[in-house]
């Protein structure tokens, strides 16, 4: 009788533990559906294994793990400013209704333009009260790169985005005593690097060389074929430039189908400093050679330090996106069992989705004008970013958990080779990201939910 009383305590125990953990679990996604409702800083919530609400010290900004400070960054009503912003646009009357007209920018592109140039291109709603923290940021001597990150993570206003994209990536320095001269010297160094290694005839180069070439050529008229702007004979020809001189002087990967892709928020967001209003309705033919010469430098050099840390993903059998996928398939096991055994039982292997994925950063599965939102939160995440990736694309996958269990192989195989992002806007991308953080937060230091 005692032995029966003492089970059937125990047995109540695990069901109370049990239950305090579902309602942990429940409360933290209810604080990060919260965030969409513009009460909370998006992307940045802390896991709270309380039953009760997180107080605002738990909402903080990623730890120092991450790059991160660990002061708050502050709090934004994206949706109160996306009403705002669009109230604005319908009561001040256009100033590109020619749809593209140059900017005035000096020869470096760092220094800061007004407010009133933010551009439209795929952006989001930014309150001035971040729009001013990363100005100040911006405004000093020496830019502390931990505090842009923290502010860059959730968000750089568009006009921004092109000085902020250089600091975070240490293409330019943070002393802006220094910018100017160093990233004129950086421009001057990529001339000569064309001149090297593109501007020669075929005859020079190696028969491995050529066949590069050729691949690159084919590859570049591919590139983001939605968007017409890519379509131009000038962006191409840029294109073609930087992936050929950056696979020459990087031999160890060469050219890898795929690295086209990642030049392309790079070119968007620094020919942004000279061309207003869509992206659908830019031309360089207004821009004079100089500038599209510096673009094309800048675009080179932010690539390179981007692959730097992520090069063994485009190395001999690319063991970084092998490592990188079994990963995401333990951590979808550990986060949604059901999704998880599903897949297995159907058969599907993560690599056959989650390659592209990792190849090209997700830029072929949302929609364009929401990639220089998502780099932001790459580029802020520094060197840390090829562990967050993990999480980043088992958020994304798990946006569809009910769905796929619903699906056998080969309509699994259908379905994540054409995800129904089209209509996607930055709250399915906050979404995604918040959910990222949270399970960072849950799962990153606690290595036992990756399986050896």
């Amino acid at each position: 009788m005692n032995n029966s009383n003492t089970s059937s305590r125990e047995e109540d125990r695990r069901k109370d533990s049990n239950n305090t953990t579902l309602t942990s679990i429940n409360q933290t996604l209810k604080n990060v559906q919260g965030l969409l409702k513009g009460r909370s800083f998006p992307g940045k919530v802390l896991l709270t294994r309380r039953s009760d609400p997180p107080s605002d010290s738990s909402l903080r900004s990623p730890d120092i793990d991450r790059s991160f400070s660990n002061k708050d960054a502050g709090t934004s009503e994206w949706l109160d400013d996306f009403v705002e912003d669009d109230m604005q646009s319908k009561s001040t009357p256009s100033t590109n209704s020619t749809g593209n007209k140059s900017r005035s920018s000096t020869s470096s592109g760092e220094d800061i333009p007004r407010e009133s140039q933010k551009s439209t291109m795929g952006a989001r709603s930014t309150d001035s009260a971040r729009i001013m923290k990363i100005t100040k940021a911006l405004s000093g001597p020496t830019v502390i790169l931990d505090k842009l990150r923290e502010l860059a993570w959730s968000g750089v206003p568009p006009y921004l985005r092109p000085t902020v994209w250089r600091l975070l990536l240490g293409y330019a320095p943070t002393n802006s005593d220094r910018r100017e001269g160093v990233l004129r010297r950086k421009r001057l160094e990529y001339l000569d690097c064309v001149a090297q290694y593109y501007d020669i005839p075929d005859i020079e180069r190696t028969d491995e060389e050529i066949t590069m070439l050729r691949q690159i050529s084919i590859d570049c008229p591919r590139t983001v074929p939605d968007v017409t702007f890519f379509q131009q004979a000038v962006v191409q020809k840029s294109l073609e430039r930087i992936l050929y001189t950056w696979a020459i002087r990087h031999p160890a990967s060469g050219y890898v189908q795929g690295i086209n892709d990642l030049a392309t928020p790079f070119l968007v967001v620094f020919l942004s400093e000279f061309l207003e209003g869509s992206v659908e309705d830019w031309t360089t033919l207004d821009l004079p050679p100089e500038k599209i010469s510096n673009i094309e430098a800048d675009c080179y050099w932010c690539l390179s330090k981007l692959l730097d840390g992520m090069q063994d993903h485009y190395t001999f059998a690319q063991p970084g996106i092998q490592r990188l996928v079994f990963k995401l398939k333990e951590l979808v096991r550990r986060i949604d069992e059901p999704v998880s055994r599903h897949i297995e039982e159907q058969g599907l292997e993560f690599l056959q989705f989650a390659f592209r994925w990792s190849n090209c950063l997700l830029i072929r599965e949302i929609p364009f004008h929401l990639v220089t939102r998502l780099w932001d939160t790459y580029l802020a995440e520094g060197d840390a970013l090829p562990d967050f990736l993990v999480y980043i694309f088992a958020s994304f996958l798990l946006t569809w958990s009910d769905k796929l269990q619903k699906l056998d192989f080969q309509e699994m195989v259908m379905f994540l080779q054409h995800l129904p992002t089209e209509n996607w806007n930055h709250v399915e991308l906050e979404m995604v990201l918040s959910r990222a953080y949270m399970w960072h937060t849950m799962f990153n230091g606690s290595p036992s939910h990756f399986s050896s």
